[in-house]
């Protein structure tokens, strides 16, 4: 189970790198739009995201 999480983390890490490494004025713009960003819109932002992340996971268990 720690082995799989392990892995799972290092996974995030390179997908989260993949855009700062191919557009980095792109994401530099991203984050700076995210800064003022009401906190509403980032939570909403974050929920919407994990409820992908774990619908494909359980779409891909299954």
């Amino acid at each position: 189970m720690s082995h799989t999480l392990l892995q799972a983390l290092c996974l995030v890490l390179v997908i989260e790198g993949i855009l700062p490494f191919l557009c980095p004025r792109i994401w530099r713009q991203a984050m700076a739009q995210a800064v003022v960003s009401p906190d509403r819109q980032l939570r909403i932002i974050g929920l919407v995201s994990m409820l992908t992340g774990a619908g494909a996971l359980y779409l891909l268990k299954f």
